[in-house]
């Protein structure tokens, strides 16, 4: 993978398909941002672009009969790819694509876990925190060095990332030249981080993550906070309501805050027929404390 800069996407292409040695025909790529001239010369923008060589592409290409064998993909280098992959993808590539829950909770699992020299200093941790327990300090440094080396193998440009362990959850801050990149349009790549650390996190130590990127996570709460005033109003005036269908994370951060100003009141996330989740409140306390 290569992340290309160049006056014109025509341009982009030629060298992206030159630094991967293929044809720009077998290149799969993602536009960050369309080039522009500016005004009079000024505040011009060059074209970038993210590139591979595409999977079928790969799989098309034979082996010399006298090449070594590559050497099977370690599972750092395939959870990175997990990551990475989500940079190539079109929505509809990403649903198609998608693991299955069991196999990405696999992957998690086994490169926190993997058989390596790693794993010897990990795994002691990993018991003294099931049997005896870690401080938080100390289970938030080693949360932190695991999630760095991760990054590390990602190709996103990441030199900021800090682990907290409060209340039973890991306040995870990750930022970086291309904290952008790792949030995704719309948050899909911030939703798919989430799950993944959450099944690693919430498996091993029991916790719940909080996790931020750049600014992300804070913008994303002002936004929720402002939207569910009106829901706020409606429950207040007719003791129950109901939010619009929310995507990822967002749906969690209506429930949070909504069970802040409810606390007496049963606030619940709920699945429509179509899949998509929305909170619900309503005078169903029986059904929350039971």
């Amino acid at each position: 993978m290569t992340k290309v800069e160049a006056a014109t996407l025509e341009e982009a292409y030629e060298l992206a398909a030159s630094q991967l040695s293929c044809s720009v025909t077998e290149l799969k790529y993602e536009i960050i941002q369309y080039p522009s001239k500016g005004i009079f010369g000024l505040f011009g923008k060059k074209a970038i672009i993210v590139a591979t060589v595409h999977p079928n592409v790969i799989q098309k290409r034979e082996v010399p009969p006298q090449a070594e064998e590559t050497p099977a993909p370690t599972i750092e280098e395939t959870v990175a790819a997990v990551i990475i992959e989500t940079v190539q993808e079109t929505p509809q590539e990403r649903e198609e694509n998608t693991p299955k829950p069991s196999e990405t909770d696999n992957i998690v699992e086994q490169f926190f876990d993997a058989d390596t020299d790693k794993k010897a200093a990990v795994s002691e941790a990993d018991e003294a925190v099931t049997e005896s327990g870690f401080e938080d300090r100390e289970l938030a440094q080693s949360i932190e060095e695991s999630l760095k080396h991760l990054m590390e193998l990602s190709c996103f440009d990441i030199d900021v990332v800090e682990v907290d362990v409060v209340d039973n959850t890991a306040l995870i801050f990750i930022d970086g030249e291309d904290a952008a990149l790792l949030i995704g349009k719309e948050g899909y790549r911030y939703n798919a981080l989430s799950y993944m650390l959450f099944n690693w996190l919430h498996s091993k130590y029991q916790l719940y993550i909080k996790l931020e990127i750049a600014e992300f996570l804070t913008t994303q709460q002002e936004m929720i906070r402002n939207y569910i005033q009106p829901v706020i109003e409606n429950v207040e005036k007719y003791g129950k309501g109901k939010t619009r269908f929310l995507d990822g994370i967002l749906v969690q951060i209506a429930l949070e805050q909504l069970r802040e100003v409810f606390p007496d009141k049963y606030v619940a996330i709920k699945t429509g027929k179509s899949g998509k989740k929305f909170v619900v409140i309503n005078e169903f306390n029986s059904k929350r404390n039971g």
